[in-house]
C-alpha cells in the first residue's frame, strides 16, 4: 500500500531534479500526477516514463491563465486535486545588487514568488471547497541567511517562506494545510542553467555539481533531490495531517554555522597569533 493511494496531485517543475523526483516518488507511492514545466521536451519524457498514472502539461508558472490551466487539467484528468506542489523555479542572478537588470529581478520574482502564489491560489480554490489538501512550496536555506544565492532568489524565497505562512494560517481553517520545504546544497541542473546551458547540457552538470557541493555542510555530502522529495511526500500524505505553516529545512545542516571540520586550525592559528601579541605587548 502506497504513501499516497489515490492522491492527486499537480508538481511545477517536474522535468527535472526536486520536481522530477517528487513525481517519481508520487507515482511510485499511489498518486496520480500532472506534471507541470516549461521544459517540455523532457517533461514528457518523464511522464512518460511514469506510465498511465502520469500526465504532462506545458506550463509557465509566472503565466496565470498556465497555472489556472494545469490545475483544471488535473481535476478533469484525475477528477479533483489533492496535493500542490510549487516547486518552478530558475537560477536568479549571480551580480551584485547594482549589476542586476529590472527584468532579471521581474522574472526571477515572477517565476519564483509569482508562481508560488498563483499555485496556492488555484489549488485553494479546488481545496477549501472540499475542505482538505495539502499544498507544499519550494523555499530554499537562501531565505534564511545572506550568500547562499542571488538577491532577487533569496528574496522571493524569503518571501515564499512568509506567503506560507499567512496562507496556513487563512486556509488552515478550512483543512488546508500550506508548508513549505527550505532545501540546502542540492545537486540539480539548476546551477548548470545558471552558467547558461540548454536543458540537456545543464543536465550533464549534476554529477560535478554533486562533488564540488560535498563539503557544504556538516553531513558530508550534497544534497540530492530524492532528500527533497522525501520530505514533500510526507508533507502530503495524511501521516503528517497536523502540520501546518512550517518550513522545513532539509540540508545536511547547512544552516547550523561554519563548519567545525574547518575550525580547529584557524582556531589555533588565532590563538597562537593572542600569545605572540600578549608577549609582544609585554617586552
Amino acid at each position: 500500500m502506497g504513501r499516497l493511494d489515490g492522491k492527486r496531485a499537480v508538481i511545477t517543475g517536474a522535468a527535472s531534479g526536486i520536481g522530477e523526483a517528487t513525481a517519481r516518488l508520487f507515482v511510485a507511492e499511489g498518486a496520480l500526477v500532472l506534471l507541470a514545466d516549461v521544459d517540455t521536451e523532457r517533461g514528457k519524457k518523464v511522464a512518460a516514463e511514469l506510465g498511465e498514472r502520469a500526465l504532462f502539461r506545458s506550463t509557465d508558472v509566472s503565466l496565470e491563465g498556465d497555472v489556472d490551466a494545469a490545475v483544471a487539467a488535473c481535476v478533469s484528468a484525475f477528477g479533483g486535486l489533492d496535493v500542490m506542489f510549487n516547486n518552478a523555479g530558475v537560477p536568479g542572478s549571480t551580480g551584485g545588487i547594482e549589476d542586476i537588470g529590472v527584468g532579471a529581478f521581474d522574472h526571477t520574482l515572477g517565476v519564483h514568488l509569482r508562481g508560488v502564489f498563483l499555485g496556492i491560489r488555484a489549488a485553494a480554490r479546488v481545496m477549501r471547497p472540499q475542505g482538505a489538501g495539502s499544498i507544499i512550496n519550494t523555499s530554499s536555506v537562501a531565505a534564511f541567511r545572506a550568500n547562499l544565492a542571488g538577491h532577487d532568489y533569496s528574496a522571493a524565497k524569503a518571501a515564499i517562506r512568509q506567503l506560507t505562512l499567512t496562507t496556513a494560517n487563512e486556509l488552515g481553517e478550512h483543512g488546508v494545510r500550506v508548508n513549505a520545504v527550505c532545501p540546502g546544497a542540492v545537486a540539480t541542473s539548476i546551477f548548470g542553467r545558471a552558467a547558461g546551458l540548454d536543458s540537456e547540457a545543464a543536465q550533464r552538470t549534476v554529477d560535478f555539481m554533486t562533488v564540488a557541493l560535498s563539503d557544504a555542510a556538516p553531513i558530508r555530502r550534497a544534497g540530492q533531490p530524492t532528500d527533497i522529495a522525501e520530505a514533500v511526500l510526507w508533507l502530503a500524505s495524511d501521516t503528517s495531517s497536523y502540520v501546518n505553516g512550517q518550513a522545513i529545512v532539509v540540508d545536511g545542516g547547512l544552516l547550523t554555522g561554519s563548519l567545525r571540520r574547518n575550525r580547529p586550525a584557524a582556531s589555533d592559528g588565532l590563538l597562537a597569533q593572542l600569545r605572540q601579541s600578549a608577549e609582544a605587548a609585554d617586552s
